[in-house]
């Protein structure tokens, strides 16, 4: 278990995600960090619903359900004015939905907060020789069909670190489920992104809606925001989606009543910030 454990907060702004929705969800990406991610990545963290924005401690990072997250860009991960991770997820109807699209964004908020990480490889596409692969740990494998279930929630599946070996090995694990079953293999319903630095292009392997796997070249990556959400807005397939206080506070003495003023303004400044997104 890392030593540095990250804490998430699980929200609801949206009329349609019961409470009790809320906190089963967040129970399941609870064990998900804990006992699925955190071996794999060596990443520790903590999962908790609370019922508003308001109740959320200042060093969590806030994943806030939402019925109108504006366009899809807006859904997923984002940096706060802090320059802390915050996820946006759309809600649904359908529980499934939204808590596939929650652990998908929980697993890349742990695995990789700030969305800049890369890690060096040659390139799926032929000829194209050594590039630069975007770590997105969920995408390749994101369709509902390659999750799985926790408690009788539908989770994401995840690649591992082995995703990016040199040549497949068969007795290594690519993805959590064994759903990909080699290195920097995208499944139907997914996308790898990678830079090509040689031409400073970014590219993707997509497979959405086509026989195949093929090719897609994003030029050169410009706008505001880490890779991540770069790498995001040039996807038009991709789905909107997305991501105790009172105990610590007796431990140190300090009232709950104390903590309540900072958490406020910072409700305040993400709500701020959130209404730009979604514009």
């Amino acid at each position: 278990m890392s030593s540095l454990i990250r804490h998430l907060a699980l929200v609801s702004e949206s009329a349609i995600v019961a409470p009790g929705d809320l906190m089963r969800v967040a129970a399941a990406l609870q064990k998900q960090a804990s006992r699925d991610l955190a071996p794999v990545w060596d990443v520790g963290a903590t999962v908790d619903a609370f019922a508003r924005l308001e109740d959320v401690p200042t060093d969590y990072w806030p994943m806030i359900v939402m019925d109108d997250i504006g366009y899809a860009g807006a859904a997923g991960i984002h940096m706060d004015k802090d320059g802390q991770p915050f996820g946006l997820i759309t809600a649904s109807n359908d529980p499934d939905e939204w808590s596939l699209t929650a652990s998908h964004e929980s697993v890349e908020m742990l695995v990789d907060p700030y969305g800049n990480h890369l890690v060096g490889g040659d390139s799926i596409k032929p000829k194209q020789g050594r590039v630069n692969y975007l770590v997105e740990v969920a995408d390749p494998s994101e369709a509902a069909q390659f999750g799985y279930s926790i408690n009788g929630v539908l989770v994401s599946d995840f690649y591992t670190p082995h995703f990016f070996d040199p040549v497949a090995d068969g007795g290594v694990r690519y993805s959590f489920t064994g759903a990909i079953q080699g290195p920097r293999r995208v499944l139907r319903g997914g996308y790898l992104s990678w830079h090509d630095l040689a031409s400073d292009h970014w590219w993707q392997q997509v497979w959405f809606g086509t026989a195949e796997p093929v090719f897609r070249d994003l030029g050169v990556l410009t706008g505001e925001g880490n890779l991540r959400a770069k790498v995001d807005r040039a996807t038009p397939e991709r789905k909107a989606r997305g991501e105790g206080g009172r105990a610590s506070a007796a431990l140190v003495g300090m009232p709950v009543s104390a903590m309540a003023k900072p958490a406020e303004t910072r409700a305040q400044n993400l709500r701020a910030q959130i209404a730009e997104l979604v514009k």
